[in-house]
């Protein structure tokens, strides 16, 4: 080969260069900063909210705008989550940068990979990993696709044959020729189709969404009609129809909610990160805790990624096999994981000088030591060797899920490598590995097996091996394997995804089908893995988890990384999501009762033409010492319990007795007033009361079943909201109650304590048939 005919010049290069023909390339992630803070900040909720501020804010009503506070604080969160993500994605990057041998000018010169324009021929020796597609133009090279094909075995690549940028060279050297660059290579384009944002499923927060959606909508028309009422029939004055108004559509508006479902998501966070479990979408805590199908890579999660002896099985009585491979072991230059596992359980034997060395190829599938005294020792696949692949001792471990090696010899020792031949000799032994499978692999897959979890094993290697490999790990179902390579198009992978648990030869592409068809299939999937290979399919996935130990460009996209790459920490992950999607369904229910006496009273009044009967700063009171103080703190208690129903059907119909109640409780008050001409102060101030001892009921049975932090919790929301209530009663715009008002707040209370306990019991049955139907 001429060299001075090699490559390209230095102004070839500079010319394609700047015609955009070069391998530095970075896209843009998909939201810019200012679009996340637009989209976070124009809603029609956060709308609605500060334009009832600015109405407020107009009329001088200053202590009724404190609830912005809570608005900012939300904002705020949901700024700062979004550009975290966000920034996640934006470095997702699957060829690492390097200094690279280049043909320019005819001699070789040092380039970055990044400086690299089509057509350049590139030198690339062992541990180069390959910065864009090329095809080979000489040489001979060995080269781990893994990270892109989830295969293990090594791929021999000669001259004509193409090499796929993310790949790397284990040995050997080419000179090859750029074919792709920047966004045409292939580990580009599979970067690329990782990089599209993927939304937040979180069912809390959609469903807040839904009741802010529908709350939205119905505040415009509402608040226009009491305004209008207040103003023009009831001659109220500006300011107070402004405030009575406000406060019937506050009270609609579940504002506190979204930030208790942060912090505890946020307290998940911290507790996951002390268990060596980093977290980096906390909405993804509460996904998990819904997962029904989890799908498994094999290398590095349900093994260690390392290889054991478990058993070496003599053939021939008079030979000491383990003599033998002690020499083979001590001669030989191999170093892959099944050497260093053979190392590992045989002892060396040095003393015998070898003649010539024949390094274990894929291709071959064996290697070969001569020595003068043994003769020649060859170690190999059964297939390859003496014709051994017959023997019951291999086949029984095989069927084993056990990696299987023949020792063999032949009398003589030979020289030239076109001398051996694996097949002309004497198998002496059979040779047993084993992928070491995870410690408490067994007992967490079992766990996650009774709680209801599909389990699906999706891998690269050949689908017999990892099937037998997961039913060592005890994966349900493990027999039913199927090899993706004999599937020809989509429709029959889409097909597999339901009928099989063992899924081998699976490309990226195919990993990705799987997770989207059972996805299509209404089951919510969680995808582990660590290499280039699982990147689509954990991008797909509802929850990705990836092993810190596999490659960046999977844990830079996951929502969760296991820091021990221990994928049996699962189980604590979906402990967090179970506490935090069972407390705060507890807590919402003490949350909702405003949204929906809040929605029922603006009709009542609109239909009665008075006044709403509470103002907005009553109700932040409420939001805070009633909706707030308790639900922070129950919702760090532990909760293991499996989650039953969906979040807002379930909270809604706990909200509604207290809701009931409230209506049920105004039309008395407003009865009372009628009949003994009781004064404003006096009704708005008994309503109030009555107001505060509804909403109380329901803290004291969230609750429920009592321990020393809840009954204090109990006690001290009860007294601390009267207190406070008659602490800022001016603030409040209340005043105490009367020798007149109090027994009767005594005796309405008394009453709503004994229907609350039959509506409960009600509203307990009801859902208990409607899960029941459900299931």
């Amino acid at each position: 080969m001429d060299q001075t005919t090699i490559g390209l010049t230095t102004e070839d290069a500079a010319a394609k260069t700047q015609k955009g023909l070069h391998n530095d390339y970075e896209t843009t992630a998909s939201k810019t900063t200012a679009a996340i803070i637009k989209d976070n900040l124009f809603t029609l909720f956060n709308f609605l909210n500060i334009l009832i501020g600015v109405f407020l804010f107009a009329v001088g009503a200053y202590s009724n705008m404190f609830y912005l506070v809570i608005i900012l604080v939300n904002i705020t969160i949901g700024i700062s989550q979004e550009v975290h993500a966000r920034n996640l994605v934006k470095k997702l990057s699957l060829v690492a940068p390097q200094t690279l041998r280049v043909w320019r000018d005819g001699q070789l010169s040092n380039h970055l990979s990044k400086e690299l324009v089509l057509g350049d021929w590139v030198v690339l020796g062992a541990g180069d990993q390959i910065p864009a597609d090329m095809t080979i133009q000489s040489g001979r090279v060995e080269v781990n696709e893994a990270m892109l094909t989830g295969e293990a075995d090594l791929v021999i690549k000669q001259v004509g044959d193409s090499l796929l940028s993310g790949s790397f060279i284990v040995s050997g050297e080419v000179t090859a020729e750029v074919m792709h660059v920047g966004a045409d290579n292939y580990a580009a384009k599979l970067s690329n189709k990782a990089k599209v944002h993927k939304p937040i499923r979180s069912e809390l927060v959609s469903s807040i969404r839904r009741v802010s959606t529908f709350t939205s909508y119905v505040i415009v028309p509402l608040g226009v009609v009491l305004f209008l009422q207040a103003y023009f029939l009831r001659d109220t004055g500006i300011k107070s129809s402004v405030i009575v108004s406000a406060a019937a559509l506050l009270g609609m508006l579940p504002k506190g909610l979204v930030l208790l479902i942060s912090i505890a998501l946020t307290t998940g966070v911290i507790k996951l990160a002390k268990k060596r479990i980093l977290v980096q979408e906390m909405h993804a805590i509460e996904t998990l805790a819904h997962v029904d199908t989890l799908c498994l890579d094999k290398t590095g999660t349900l093994t260690e990624g390392n290889m054991q002896l478990e058993d070496v099985l003599p053939l021939q009585d008079a030979v000491d096999p383990n003599l033998l491979l002690g020499h083979y072991l001590s001669a030989s230059t191999d170093n892959n994981l099944t050497m260093q596992a053979l190392r590992t359980g045989i002892a060396d034997m040095p003393g015998e000088t070898p003649q010539t060395i024949i390094p274990f190829s894929s291709e071959r599938k064996w290697g070969a030591v001569s020595f003068d005294a043994l003769g020649t020792l060859y170690m190999g696949a059964p297939e390859k060797i003496a014709d051994s692949a017959h023997l019951p001792q291999v086949k029984n471990a095989q069927a084993a899920g056990l990696r299987v090696l023949i020792l063999a010899q032949t009398p003589t020792a030979h020289l030239n490598e076109a001398d051996f031949d694996p097949t002309a000799s004497q198998a002496i032994a059979v040779i047993v590995l084993s992928d070491i499978i995870r410690q408490n692999a067994q007992e967490t897959l079992s766990y996650l097996t009774e709680e209801g979890i599909d389990l699906k094993v999706i891998s690269g290697d050949n689908p017999m091996a990892v099937s037998a490999i997961a039913k060592r790990a005890g994966v349900p179902y493990a027999e039913k394997a199927v090899d993706l390579s004999t599937f020809a198009t989509e429709e029959e992978v889409r097909a597999a995804a339901l009928h099989y648990t063992v899924f081998g030869r699976v490309t990226p592409e195919q990993k990705k089908l799987l997770v989207e068809e059972l996805k299509a299939a209404d089951r919510t999937v969680a995808m582990t893995g660590d290499g280039v290979n699982d990147v689509l399919a954990l991008r797909e996935a509802d929850v990705s988890i990836a092993m810190a130990a596999g490659d960046s460009a999977a844990r830079q996209i996951a929502n969760f990384v296991l820091l021990d790459s221990d994928f049996t920490t699962l189980p604590d992950v979906l402990f967090e999501g179970r506490r935090v999607v069972n407390n705060v369904t507890k807590a919402s229910g003490i949350f909702f009762i405003k949204t929906i006496y809040s929605f029922l009273l603006s009709l009542i009044c609109i239909l009665t033409s008075t006044a709403f009967p509470f103002l907005p700063i009553q109700i932040t009171l409420i939001d805070l010492a009633i909706e707030g103080y308790p639900s922070f703190f129950l919702s760090f208690e532990e909760n293991k319990q499996r989650i039953q129903g969906r979040y807002l059907s379930t909270a809604l119909l706990q909200a509604l007795p207290n809701a009931l109640l409230v209506l049920v409780n105004y039309f008395a008050v407003r009865f009372l007033q009628a009949d003994y001409g009781w004064n404003t102060i006096d009704t708005t101030t008994l309503l109030y009361y009555l107001l505060i001892g509804i909403s109380c009921l329901a803290v004291i049975r969230a609750c429920l079943p009592l321990n020393p932090l809840r009954v204090f919790l109990a006690v001290t929301t009860t007294a601390g909201i009267y207190v406070a209530a008659m602490l800022f009663h001016q603030l409040l715009e209340v005043s105490f109650l009367t020798t007149i008002t109090r027994p009767y707040f005594i005796g309405l209370m008394s009453i709503n304590i004994v229907l609350y306990v039959g509506l409960s019991l009600l509203a307990k049955k009801w859902s208990a048939i409607r899960l029941a139907k459900a299931n």
